[in-house]
């Protein structure tokens, strides 16, 4: 299938500020090409498998991985571990999502730990019904065996319990692009005070089908979650995220080392601190817009932070992430 309409607005960005930023491409591309009509589907090896928990577990998310922004209780949200430093909108009914994602390559202390950078868009609420479609930018040492910075997509109908997966380990998202593969390298990435890198994710939903469809970058269809995946989704989202979230396992009983982002502070700005830029969400008549009431959210600011800005090249941004573990945050 191919969408039947994209969202209004899309290409007008485009028109206005020439992508000062490089192209991307994945590293597999210097060995070839898929034919037409073929997808990208990277190969599942005994020793991923072999990482993970359980088979039943493979390329899985934890439970409770969600940024919860106004959750009461302070205990709840680092019982998972995960922390988390984003940007966010909810009150309304939410048609798809977009943002230009910078990339950054950070470093992970403990395998079992990740770093990811991505947007949310999420319908339900917070407890066992949670529906979630995910995209961005990860490194995973324990899902891919190094620590590349790989693209990937997640979804899960019932908050991580029994549905959904990352990428294409299992079914649900439905490929249709021949170019660019889930879960593979992205290059370049970003360097600090050097060359900045950033990818642009658009999640909308298809007005006539339903269904919730991805593209990266300005060419890329790369695929759709069919509607039927959903629950709350089926009908629309009740709130978007952007931001960044990394799995804080404390090693040696410290908070990790686990970079967020470039793994510096937002106050670092623009070559240093990593940022998402023109974040925009699709409204009922599928036209992208500036996200209205902009809240941002994070467990322990002093590991990892966020600031929010706006202006006329950028529109909405904000930079994000941190160091993890340093002298402010133990």
């Amino acid at each position: 299938m191919r969408p039947n309409y994209h969202p209004e607005g899309l290409f007008d960005e485009n028109k206005v500020s020439k992508e000062r930023t490089n192209p991307i491409t994945q590293l597999w591309h210097m060995n070839g090409k898929c034919p037409e009509d073929t997808i990208p589907i990277r190969r599942t090896k005994e020793d991923d498998i072999l990482r993970a928990s359980s088979v039943k577990r493979y390329g899985k998310k934890h439970h409770r991985t969600i940024p919860q922004p106004r959750s009461a209780d302070p205990d709840l949200m680092n019982e998972s571990g995960h922390q988390h430093a984003i940007a966010y909108v909810e009150g309304d009914k939410y048609y798809g999502a977009k943002a230009t994602i910078n990339v950054w390559e950070p470093k992970i202390q403990q395998p079992n730990e990740f770093s990811l950078s991505q947007l949310w868009i999420l319908g339900g609420s917070f407890g066992e019904d949670l529906n979630s479609i995910e995209a961005g930018w990860q490194v995973s040492p324990d899902l891919y065996g190094d620590n590349n910075t790989r693209l990937f997509t997640y979804w899960t109908s019932d908050a991580y319990q029994a549905t959904g997966c990352y990428n294409l380990l299992c079914s649900g998202f439905i490929q249709i692009n021949s170019e660019i593969a889930m879960g593979a390298s992205i290059s370049p990435v970003s360097a600090f005070r050097n060359s900045q890198y950033d990818i642009s994710i658009l999640v909308w939903k298809d007005p006539k089908e339903g269904n919730w469809w991805m593209q990266f970058g300005n060419d890329y269809v790369l695929g759709y979650w069919p509607s039927f995946l959903f629950s709350y989704l089926a009908d629309s989202a009740s709130m978007i995220e952007w931001g960044g979230e990394v799995v804080n396992s404390e090693p040696d009983g410290q908070h990790t080392s686990t970079q967020m982002g470039s793994g510096f502070f937002p106050e670092q700005g623009f070559g240093k601190s990593s940022y998402f830029r023109n974040i925009q969400v699709v409204d009922s008549s599928n036209n992208l817009k500036a996200p209205k009431g902009i809240g941002t959210f994070t467990e322990q600011s002093n590991c990892y932070d966020v600031q929010t800005g706006s202006n006329g090249d950028w529109g909405h941004y904000f930079y994000y992430g941190g160091p993890g573990r340093n002298p402010n945050c133990p």
